[in-house]
Parts: structure tokens; sequence; C-alpha cells
């Protein structure tokens, strides 16, 4: 155990020159609505836009020299991409990014300025594997999953490592569930640097596999994600699964109503942008009231990379 300890410390050392240590904010509005007390660690304030910039910059530094003169790639059509194209260009180090043509230009157009190197294909699982396949024996830049890679997990950890630092207190902290990056993370710094802390997930009810994961002991996939939640349609992986299956002790599933509602108190209330993904917990919470009353909770805004052009102003 102190082995691990050390080794996420070790990490948040690592990546703190190359990050943003983000900001905790509370709403004495929200506490008398949760009958709670809330501590909001909002990574929609991180480069880029989301706690994505953390693994990433873990994972490209953990890279010998060599590697990292060849590059990294991945396939992703969101925050990941962006995170991997910002973090390798501060690192000198060239990114590769696979996205599917059916990805937004502003998403397409952000990776551009952070100088990754696009790769439009189909948008199935099958064709940005191949896709990714192809690039990496052409050029030989070490592939970087956004969600499945160990070094990414610990690096989505020093969010929830910084938020005890702030709160050490902690009875619990809430994050979204989407690939299992952020919250094997979380869960580990819930486990290592809480008293006592538990880590708890918030799932839409249309993209329910990782609590379905969590019943049955193997990963489950989604036939269909029809969520306003977005960033959260991806599955489990086989190196995150593991550490959520030992450390996360519960995931509450919410109605799309539900993250609307709490996005819209997020907005309106704490006067900050965030993206559908990171209303989530929040509904979680206030959806289990009596669970959280008069604790100390955590809640992880995972970020604020909202596309202005799909709203009505």
């Amino acid at each position: 155990m102190k082995k691990e300890k050390l080794h996420l410390e070790k990490v948040l050392e690592r990546v703190q020159p190359h990050i943003h240590r983000t900001p905790v904010l509370s709403s004495s509005l929200l506490n008398e609505m949760a009958e709670t007390d809330l501590w909001f660690k909002c990574e929609n304030f991180q480069k880029m836009g989301a706690f994505k910039m953390r693994g990433a910059t873990n994972a490209i530094l953990k890279l010998s020299e060599e590697k990292k003169s060849k590059g990294v790639i991945t396939h992703s059509s969101g925050n990941f991409a962006q995170a991997l194209s910002l973090a390798a260009k501060s690192l000198n180090v060239p990114a590769y990014i696979v996205m599917p043509d059916t990805a937004p230009e502003v998403k397409k157009a952000a990776v551009r300025t952070y100088s990754g190197k696009i790769t439009e294909c189909p948008s199935t699982i099958k064709d940005r594997e191949e896709t990714a396949n192809q690039i990496q024996e052409e050029t030989g830049a070490t592939f970087i999953h956004p969600s499945n890679d160990i070094d990414v997990i610990l690096g989505q950890g020093t969010a929830a490592m910084e938020l005890l630092q702030d709160h050490p207190d902690l009875d619990y902290i809430v994050c979204p569930v989407g690939g299992g990056g952020l919250i094997a993370g979380t869960a580990l710094a819930a486990k290592f640097f809480g008293k006592n802390c538990k880590c708890i997930g918030g799932e839409p009810i249309e993209a329910d596999d990782a609590w379905r994961s969590l019943k049955s002991g193997k990963i489950e996939t989604n036939d269909s994600a029809e969520t306003i939640a977005d960033g959260l349609k991806t599955q489990l992986g086989d190196q995150n699964f593991p550490i959520i299956l030992e450390n996360v002790d519960e995931i509450i599933r919410v109605s799309e109503e539900e993250i609307k509602s709490a996005l819209r108190l997020i907005w309106e209330r704490m006067k900050i942008i965030v993206e559908p993904s990171s209303a989530v917990p929040l509904a979680a919470v206030l959806k289990e009231k009596d669970k959280f009353k008069n604790k100390q909770v955590g809640i992880i805004i995972s970020g604020g990379n909202v596309d202005l052009s799909s709203l009505s102003f």
C-alpha cells in the first residue's frame, strides 16, 4: 500500500509543472438543496478545458526520449484528442489523432490549434483502431488510450489528490463514469489519501454499462447510448475495470431530466460553464440525498467543453 501511495505522489509531482491546479468552489444554495457540504473540483478550468490533460501529460512524460521523438497517437472524438495534442505540443512531441469523420468541426479545429495531426475515418471502433494501427506502423508513434492506460489513470487521479489536499476530511468523492479512467484514478486517490473516503460514480441510465459491470463483475457494453452526457458513452477497459471493481463503492444512475436539471443549477447558481457529463455527479448526489446528508462531499467537475454552436443563442 505504501508503495502505491508513493507512486501516486510521484505522478502528481511529475505533472504539476505542466497543468493548472484548478480551483475548488462551493455554493451555499446547492449545499442547502443537497443538505450537505459540497466541494466542486473545477476541471473545466484545466488546460484545454478538461481533466484529461492530466492523464495525457503523465503518459507522455513516462515515455523514453526515443519514444517521445517518434510521437504519440490516439483515437478520440473529443476531449482526449485535444488533451493529447496540447500535452504533446507543450512537451515538443508529435501527436497523431484519429478522429471519426462525424466529429464536430469545433473539436477538430481545437485539435488543429494544439498542432495535432488529424486523420479522419468512419466512426466505428474497428475503423478507428485499424487507422490508428496503420499510422503507428508508419510512424513508430506510441499508442495512448484515452482511459484504459495505467499512466493515464494515475494522471487522472491527481485531480482528486489535489481536492483531498484542500479538503482532507471528505467522506465521499463523486465523479462521472465514462471510459473509466477518471473514476479509477479518483478511487485510488480516495483510498490512499482520504480518511475513510469513499468513491462513488454517477452515470446516465441511458449509458449504464459501468453500473451493470459493477453488478455482474465483468465488463458490460451498451447497445445504444442516447444521452446528453456525450462524454460518458465510452465503455470500461481491462486496465481500469479491476481498479473500479475493488475500490468504487457504488455507481448511481441518473435520468436525462436529472442531468439537465443539475446542469442548469451549476450554470445558473455557480456561474460556471460545464459540459453535461460534469453535471452527472451533482445529479447523483441530489437523487440520493439521504446517503450524503450532513457529509463532506467532493464532486469532480470533469470539463467545460461545450459546443456553443448547439445553444439557441
